[in-house]
């Protein structure tokens, strides 16, 4: 017998933790100390409409001083995946060395850079730099209307004196802020050359906070009081739902199961030729493995897999490895685990193929390799293709793509083939408490509110109610400029929508079983997984109705990458769904005599 694979990956999923711990200390610059008068590193990272967070592009891509030859910093993989392209930025900030007003450099602008940084303004473009790691932005102009609607007629500036304002403590920098002098403008309006002398000033001040504290100022904004209220709201909200629910179900379901127990109990003891009815009735077809066996045992490896990850992201998030602009630590996170999880899709998916009398256990592996990837693989071709087009950052670079070719072939898929053979080897045989009688029994004639369309709306909407508040957060986090930190909050949301997710599921596979219809294991993974059609509809109402996202990038971006998000969101929760009945089902049909 072959043996399982999830030792192995929960050992390299601790080294995972202590590593991506361990760098989370370096990234937030635990030995940053500088002598008066030290270079300290200031990166330039990107340029970008500040409502299209997806679309951004190198600093150096808009005309700007930049020297002869421009030196990138080497970047970790999380942070290419982010869309980070860090370069030497052409300031000078020395520690504790004050400047004031001091040229960067003069520069003649041609037609086609005054129209360039135009075109820059009126879209908001921001720009993005690191101080000793430490995110500093700032517009890099302003438009004035003037009262007027007319474009034509608005007044176009850039901004070219920039002031830095530095805090530090003792040999350490604390914070950094930047902001623009409102009197040294250049007027783009008109399609002519300019002369533009570039300049920047640097302020040092002495503060009291110690180093330990300088990201607490990034995560105050999700902390202040009205946020905290909204979250708790959210909590709140999701409680009573679930105590509700709960409640419902249990009353409901345990009279029900307590008459149907006594009924059945009496029949028995009564004449045998009465005929049955009811859930009893189909106890013989109950347990007749579905159609599409091998899709379905790919999609609850796959369903599985998810959870697995998403369950160590909550894990890496609750001991506070993602930081705020602990850059490209999720990527980093989601792309190793993922991998490291993919022993667990393999041993699920084909163990539970081998249950349902599958014979064809290699075709059922690469199903489930492919069932999450494939669709992946497809949205990230033509998204980086669009990228690449728009010259985006976003668009990733061949060496990049190779490193994630390279982690799929030589960990993620002998990951999976070896919990495939864990779980060939495993023997195991599904677990029924009734016969399966030859033939099945047909379904009788249902009303159209018991078919699986109405039943997976009526599933997914209460699932959705319960987060629907915090996925604002969320998104707003993800897709603009809000910062995301409480994640205890958001993790007992989690266990909501997964407590949930199981009870109604197993409420309408009750239901269905009582209406004699015992083809209940598709449709428990397919009312479990509906929450992510609901999520998806709230992409639709949060593009439209909560955000200025527009252009076909950041529009495609947004709704390919959403629909992969919301594709694992219904296999993770169909695989809860499908989990949760079939305990149940095993429960019920296990308290009453199966002949």
């Amino acid at each position: 017998m072959a043996a399982s694979p999830a030792p192995a990956a929960a050992a390299a999923l601790l080294v995972l933790l202590a590593l991506a711990a361990a760098s989370g200390v370096a990234a937030d610059g635990s030995d940053h100390r500088y002598k008066m008068n030290e270079p300290v590193p200031l990166y330039a990272n990107k340029v970008g409409p500040f409502h299209n967070p997806s679309e951004t592009y190198r600093y150096f891509d808009l005309p700007f001083c930049s020297p002869e030859k421009v030196r990138e910093k080497s970047e970790a993989l999380g942070e290419v995946l982010n869309g980070d392209r860090l370069v030497d930025a052409p300031y000078k900030l020395d520690f504790r060395f004050e400047v004031e007003s001091k040229a960067v450099c003069s520069k003649k602008l041609t037609i086609e850079d005054v129209v360039k940084f135009r075109n820059a303004v009126a879209k908001d473009y921001y720009f993005q730099m690191y101080y000793d790691d430490l995110p500093l932005w700032g517009f890099i102009g302003k438009v004035e209307k003037g009262g007027k609607a007319d474009p034509s007629e608005w007044k176009y500036y850039l901004y070219r004196h920039i002031i830095f304002d530095i805090l530090y403590n003792n040999d350490r920098v604390i914070e950094i802020n930047v902001h623009t002098d409102q009197s040294a403008l250049v007027d783009l309006t008109e399609d002519k050359e300019t002369n533009v002398e570039f300049l920047y000033s640097v302020k040092w001040k002495e503060t009291p906070t110690p180093f330990e504290k300088r990201m607490e100022k990034y995560s105050s904004s999700s902390n202040m009081p009205h946020h905290l209220e909204v979250h708790w709201f959210s909590i709140i909200n999701s409680c009573v739902t679930v105590l509700l629910l709960t409640g419902f179900l249990a009353t409901i379901l345990m009279r029900v199961l307590k008459n149907d127990f006594v009924k059945y109990a009496h029949d028995e003891e009564a004449a045998d030729d009465q005929e049955e009815s009811g859930w009893k009735y189909i106890h013989g077809d109950v347990f007749r493995f579905p159609k599409n066996k091998s899709l379905f045992s790919a999609a609850l490896g796959t369903g599985t897999q998810l959870f697995a990850l998403t369950t160590f992201i909550f894990l890496l998030a609750l001991v506070g490895v993602f930081y705020p602009y602990n850059r490209g630590a999720l990527f980093t996170a989601l792309v190793v685990i993922y991998a490291l999880t993919s022993g667990i899709a393999g041993y699920i998916a084909t163990s539970f193929y081998c249950q349902l009398e599958g014979t064809n256990w290699v075709r059922n592996l690469l199903l489930t390799g492919c069932l999450f990837c494939g669709p992946l693989f497809l949205t990230f071709c033509f998204l980086n293709t669009v990228a690449i087009a728009y010259s985006a950052t976003a668009a990733l670079p061949f060496g990049t793509i190779c490193v994630i070719v390279l982690i799929w072939t030589l960990v993620t898929f002998p990951l999976l083939v070896l919990g495939g053979i864990a779980g060939k080897n495993s023997k195991s045989e599904f677990q029924a408490p009734c016969r399966t009688t030859k033939y099945p029994r047909e379904i009788p004639p249902l009303p159209w509110y018991r078919r699986t369309i109405p039943q997976m709306a009526m599933a997914g909407f209460l699932p959705f109610s319960a987060i629907y508040i915090e996925l604002y957060y969320i998104f707003a986090s993800v897709w603009g400029h809000r910062i995301y930190t409480i994640y205890s909050i958001l993790f007992i949301v989690f266990i909501i929508l997964l407590i949930v997710t199981a009870f109604i599921t197993v409420a309408l596979t009750y239901f269905q079983l009582a209406a004699e219809d015992h083809e209940w294991w598709w449709r428990s993974f397919l009312c479990g997984g509906s929450t992510g059609f609901f999520v998806y509809g709230y992409c639709l109402y949060y593009y439209y109705a909560r955000s200025d996202m527009s252009g076909f990038m950041q529009t495609s971006f947004f709704f390919g990458y959403m629909a992969c998000i919301c594709y694992a969101f219904f296999l993770m929760l169909g695989m809860v769904g499908f989990r949760a009945s079939l305990f149940f089902v095993r429960h019920i049909y296990k308290s009453i005599k199966c002949e």
